[in-house]
């Protein structure tokens, strides 16, 4: 058996565990939006036509704050056509995924939905055909008191308090050649500072993302960042990464490895951050927005410019197993592991879009496998991250080289004295022994032991439409803690949560 040997100390922490990184994103794309949260005339819809089975889930899933309404879609969009009248909407064509938007559901249905989820908004402005102006009219529809012409509109929709929205990207992915309204690093930079700098006028309260690179693999990240913080570092409080992971062919070794690739995107971007702070011998230290992240199986995709014109299509419902959890809760590890710098995370999407909620015209919506870490980490990852430095074998992959066979975070609440740590065993033939020794931490014990995955002929298994409760967190066995020693057995291919409280 291999083992893993950590020590945990709350003497030695990174940072506190911000509940920004427990977020997602809700896109005018597929059936998220139109089929997913908003269904009107569905069984389980409420008279603004929102999916209370699908709000329910949202609630147990933890989530926090929700990007809206791109992505892609966002770069072509006109906030406008979303407010006012339904009846007088207009029917647009959506560019990004060859879709055709109704407007039904716009800002201030998104804002009612977002109030019932008890989840923070982050709204993205056009800067790919619009920009400065049309980004502070939007501001000052959702966020001004009243007595203007934006302001006053929105209370003759019947919105008299603003909604006081407070993250704000600007712009999204816009290094990428497919967006609408694509830009050079320059012009890019160049129209997110003006653009910063105006909507501070506005409301100084805001927080502002930058666009960072679309994923690492593009060929100008680095100097995308480098040249867009030149332009930007003063006015914006975030840069953004984007980052969707997928398991390529039988390569379960390299899939299993996707934190190590989270682990040194996060790093380059600080580094980049870091050097722009540094020719400004500026002491401010960037945060970054992990506002897009997931497991995508993007080979499977044909393509948006290959998608026929149609009106909330099925894009992208990517069905998940239980290797791909185990994976997703390796990254929110990485996530947890950089808290010191992450300060928002969004998982991508949230409802049917390579989603962890499934939701059918017909039917409850239901879990998918993905669900579950999400749910656990966002529930019990309280208090301060722990610096914790495994002691464990590596072995070889052939997309990251060595890679350590078991990863292990861990957060401890000050307040209630809870510890929460989190283990990921890579291995796909043997069990993990980790040791975690508690001498700085006396008086706890285990209180929750669950596991995901370590059973080889479960792995691809899923949770679908028929049997949507198949694959959920099992309560584990193997584990002790004596004398300030807590041991536990992690089976192969699996991620496991112990929670640890004092003793009565």
């Amino acid at each position: 058996m291999l083992s893993c040997t950590v020590t945990l100390d709350p003497a030695f922490g990174v940072a506190a565990v911000d509940p920004r990184l427990f977020g997602s994103f809700v896109e005018h794309m597929g059936r998220c939006v139109y089929g997913g949260v908003f269904e009107p005339g569905h069984a389980d819809a409420d008279t603004d036509g929102l999916r209370l089975d699908v709000l329910n889930l949202v609630r147990e899933l933890g989530i926090t704050v929700v990007r809206y309404p791109g992505g892609n879609f966002v770069s072509g969009y006109r906030w406008e056509d979303g407010v006012g009248p339904v009846a007088d909407r207009p029917r647009r064509l959506d560019l990004a995924w060859r879709s055709v938007e109704t407007n039904a559901f716009g800002l201030n249905e998104f804002m009612t939905w977002a109030r019932r989820a008890g989840a923070e908004p982050m709204m993205a402005v056009n800067l790919g055909t619009r920009g400065i102006q049309e980004a502070c009219d939007l501001l000052e529809y959702a966020n001004h008191p009243g007595g203007t012409y934006w302001s006053d509109l929105r209370r003759s929709h019947g919105v008299a308090d603003p909604h006081g929205i407070k993250l704000w990207c600007l712009g999204n992915e816009m290094d990428g050649p497919w967006q609408v309204g694509h830009k050079s690093a320059d012009a890019y930079g160049a129209l997110a500072a003006e653009t910063a700098k105006a909507m501070r006028q506005v409301d100084p309260g805001i927080k502002l993302v930058a666009c960072g690179s679309s994923n690492d693999r593009m060929p100008t990240f680095g100097s995308w960042e480098a040249t867009v913080l030149d332009h930007t570092f003063e006015h914006v409080d975030f840069i953004s990464l984007h980052a969707y992971f997928e398991k390529h062919g039988e390569d379960r070794a390299g899939f299993l490895s996707s934190g190590l690739a989270m682990d040194r995107f996060i790093d380059g971007v600080i580094a980049t951050a870091d050097h722009v702070a540094a020719k400004r011998r500026s002491r401010k230290r960037l945060k970054l927005s992990f506002d897009e992240w997931n497991i995508w199986y993007e080979s499977r995709f044909a393509g948006h410019t290959n998608l026929e014109w149609a009106q909330a299509p099925r894009l992208i419902e990517d069905e998940y197993t239980v290797e791909d959890a185990v994976v997703v809760g390796s990254l929110l590890m990485s996530l947890l592991r950089h808290a010191d710098r992450v300060g928002v995370a969004c998982l991508a999407q949230l409802v049917n879009i390579i989603a962890p909620i499934r939701a059918e015209p017909d039917r409850p919506a239901w879990r998918q496998t993905i669900f579950h870490p999400f749910a656990l980490t966002a529930r019990h990852a309280r208090g301060t991250v722990l610096r914790v430095e495994p002691v464990t074998p590596t072995y070889d992959t052939a997309q990251h080289g060595d890679v350590p066979v078991a990863d292990v975070v861990a957060t401890h609440d000050p307040e209630t004295g809870h510890v929460t740590v989190l283990a990921v065993n890579r291995s796909e033939t043997d069990a993990v022994t980790l040791t975690a020794h508690l001498r700085a931490l006396p008086g706890l014990r285990i209180v929750e032991h669950l596991v995901l995955g370590g059973v080889p002929g479960e792995l691809l298994h899923t949770n679908n439409a028929a049997d949507p409760d198949r694959i959920q967190p099992r309560t584990g066995n193997a584990s002790t803690l004596t004398d300030g020693e807590l041991t536990a057995a992690l089976p192969p291919v699996s991620w496991t949560m112990l929670r640890l409280a004092p003793a009565a």
